[in-house]
């Protein structure tokens, strides 16, 4: 397995930007597809941003869409979560989550590295 560390939350007024990291270790990222979830208190975790491990598409949920980006680069072993635009309902905790493959993937059980999570707060 890889191990993840995520980084770079924080608290943010409603309209602001944030950029997420993923750092990984033990193995080398290019290996991995690569997907953002996030989760609120009390409510399920929730697919935000997904990446096959060429880095060469991505796919969002509706509700990111053209606010977030995701990006990876594979010489620092890191995903990012770029976060514009930023609204009271995308606070939650981030989570990246890594699995070997060749496409993407937006399911909770289809992973089995997870990063310790980062808060994200957003203020109105």
């Amino acid at each position: 397995q890889v191990q993840l560390v995520e980084s770079g939350g924080g608290l943010v007024q409603a309209g602001g930007s944030l950029r997420l990291s993923c750092a990984a270790s033990g193995r080398t990222l290019s290996a991995y597809a690569m997907t953002w979830f996030r989760q609120a208190p009390g409510k399920e975790r929730e697919f935000v941003a997904a990446m096959p491990r060429t880095g060469d598409y991505t796919f969002y949920a509706e509700s990111v869409k053209g606010r977030f980006t995701t990006s990876r680069d594979n010489a620092k072993n890191t995903v990012y979560l770029q976060m514009n635009s930023l609204k009271p309902e995308d606070t939650d905790v981030y989570y990246c989550a890594a699995r070997p493959g060749n496409y993407f993937y937006t399911a909770e059980p289809d992973f089995d590295s997870w990063g310790q999570g980062t808060q994200v707060t957003v203020s109105s």
